[in-house]
């Protein structure tokens, strides 16, 4: 299970996720200086901890690196809230109260994915599951898990 991702770490997986390609220190260093004030070598070291983690993947391009996101984002939220409900001492209680937080149109987008899986479930069919990260070389297994697994 993930552990949620620190504020700078969210900023960074952000625009990878968005920008839905693969990225360089320097692109994300200049979109986070429209927000705030930050060194390169922070971003540098931000994107390699993520990599180290197993959130992003990179490939070598001349002396830089590109960076790619090992999974979505969708995936790294729906893992943060199966963790949140399965720890719940009465998980049905847990997702009453969850769902009365919900707006109209989170409730809507709720009952859309209760078809899907159902309909996944009706045709034999696995639900999409996206990859799950790699786990990098000389990782413990004390180390929370990336998203996806």
């Amino acid at each position: 299970m993930p552990r949620p991702l620190g504020d700078l770490e969210d900023a960074v997986m952000t625009r990878v996720w968005q920008w839905n390609r693969p990225v360089t220190v320097r692109e994300v260093l200049e979109d986070l200086q429209q927000e705030r004030s930050i060194a390169y070598t922070t971003v540098m070291t931000v994107m390699d901890n993520l990599h180290q983690k197993g959130w992003v993947r990179r490939e070598a391009e001349g002396r830089a690196y590109r960076y790619t996101a090992v999974s979505t984002r969708a995936a790294y939220s729906a893992a943060l809230m199966n963790e949140a409900w399965s720890t719940s001492d009465n998980p049905a209680a847990a997702l009453v109260a969850f769902f009365g937080m919900m707006s109209a149109e989170q409730r809507e987008a709720l009952r859309d994915a209760v078809r899907v899986v159902q309909h996944d479930d009706e045709s034999g069919a696995d639900a999409a599951e996206p990859p799950a990260p790699p786990v990098a070389e000389g990782d413990s297994a004390e180390r929370p898990e990336p998203p996806g697994r």
